[in-house]
């Protein structure tokens, strides 16, 4: 084969390669027709239809045969029996409603029922949109997918930060590190939507201004080995390293090292601070699941867990505080666990505890509905919908070919992103629409309030 061949061929790999590029599965059958209209014939008169083709126009057909008075009685008894109809396949009427036996006003419990009731939520089984993410590392430890508050998702692959902006699908290459620094080991926007930091697997951590596509600053001396979990509280970034620290960083001063949390004696693999910022919880390779309290912190010296929790029996990666109660925390377990359990962060009480049969990836709450999401790898590399506090499965869904390594949230809450081993990011509208804010009503005023009262 001669160079430029090569060459082509080369180009035509990096072609289908090309990260997040939309992808478009082609039907496995050319002839198959997905519109094909299937119609209601329960709703059809299959006798009448079969008279008519048949009976009915033998008098036709032989008209010598067929005398003036048996014609007249035939129309007659066609009256009669309402088959002077011109249409064969006609659809009937709709049935008569029902005929209550009790009064509806007299039933209010049932019309309460009714009135409470909320309509079932349609759940899509595939993914909306599937995108081509290449070169994602493998790595369960890791943590290389976010969507900021600017409804930008940042995603590493290799050594490089890729931005997608979901307003519009447009994609943008933030950094590519050096080959000797990477790959990038995590990434996690500010809550600005603006500001994002990243993780290196040289144990440094960039800070970049995504707007102006610049970098403000780089941390270093503070880890050991790669840093795979980040995770802001206003603007301190803690940071959890292959070296099994937690590192407060306060990106405003120069020596940016302001607390440590030495709890972990393996990777510490998931962050994850309360809606608060009172509590951190942190999860690590060594089964251990930690809960930080602020006011615990100490400069001067490591700071002491609040809860020490060992209930898992694997590393403990996915963490996800519940929106609609503060103090509530759900972890996921992996391979050999398999468990997603729930947590009093003030008690540090376990309030139970789900086999799930498969390692837990990742946790996401619904923010509008008591509900958890968790990705899962081998056997079905699904994600899992599940009530809460029941635990009942609502949905799986699948699609992914390998484990699902990652999940992100957008900014309203409706949307899951996900990216797996098969080096794909897929996009579920898993959680429904938001809701919507009802109006205020108006205040009640008092019959003469607009007169001045007598003391």
């Amino acid at each position: 084969m001669d160079a430029g061949s090569v060459n082509s061929a080369s180009s035509l790999k990096e072609q289908s390669r090309c990260p997040l590029q939309e992808q478009f599965h082609q039907r496995r059958n050319s002839g198959e027709n997905l519109d094909r209209f299937i119609p209601n014939r329960s709703a059809m008169d299959f006798d009448y239809a079969h008279f008519m083709l048949t009976e009915g126009t033998k008098g036709k057909e032989n008209p010598a045969i067929c005398s003036p008075s048996r014609e007249a009685y035939r129309k007659q008894l066609a009256e009669a029996l309402n088959m002077n109809r011109t249409r064969i396949l006609a659809f009937k009427n709709k049935p008569p409603r029902p005929v209550e036996l009790i009064p509806q006003e007299h039933s209010t419990t049932s019309a309460q029922q009714t009135k409470l009731a909320k309509p079932r939520r349609h759940i899509p089984q595939t993914s909306e949109r599937t995108l081509d993410a290449p070169d994602l590392v493998d790595d369960y430890y890791l943590n290389l997918l976010d969507w900021g508050s600017s409804n930008v998702l940042a995603i590493a692959l290799g050594s490089t930060v890729y931005l997608w902006d979901a307003s519009d699908g447009s994609t943008s290459e933030l950094v590519t590190v050096d080959e000797e620094n990477g790959p990038v080991t995590s990434v996690n926007w500010a809550p600005d939507g603006r500001h994002i930091a990243i993780g290196l697997n040289n144990a440094e951590v960039q800070l970049w201004d995504s707007a102006s596509n610049r970098q403000l600053r780089t941390l270093r001396g503070g880890h050991r080995s790669r840093v795979g979990s980040l995770a802001w509280n206003n603007h301190i970034l803690t940071t959890g390293g292959m070296d099994g620290q937690i590192i407060n960083n306060d990106v405003r001063v120069r020596d940016h090292i302001v607390e440590t949390y030495r709890g972990h004696t393996q990777e510490v693999c998931g962050l994850k601070w309360s809606a608060s910022g009172q509590q951190l919880a942190s999860g690590g390779n060594d089964n251990l699941l930690h809960i930080w309290d602020r006011s615990m912190a100490s400069s001067n010296s490591p700071t002491q867990w609040l809860h020490r929790l060992e209930e898992h029996t694997s590393a403990v990666k996915a963490l996800a505080w519940c929106p609609f109660q503060g103090n509530l925390l759900a972890t996921g377990g992996g391979g050999g666990d398999r468990c997603i359990k729930f947590w009093n962060t003030h008690t540090g009480a376990c309030l139970n505890s789900v086999d799930t049969g498969s390692q837990v990836c990742a946790l996401l709450w619904n923010k509008n509905e008591r509900e958890l999401l968790s990705s899962h790898g081998f056997t079905q590399n699904q994600l899992t919908l599940w009530k809460y506090p029941s635990m009942v499965k609502m949905a799986e869904l699948t699609g992914h070919s390998s484990r699902v390594l990652f999940m992100a949230q957008s900014p309203d809450g409706c949307t899951v992103a996900s990216a797996a081993a098969d080096e794909t990011l897929r996009f579920w509208n898993v959680f429904g629409a938001p809701e919507v804010a009802k109006p205020a009503s108006k205040p009640i005023q008092e019959p003469f309030s607009h007169l001045n009262r007598i003391r």
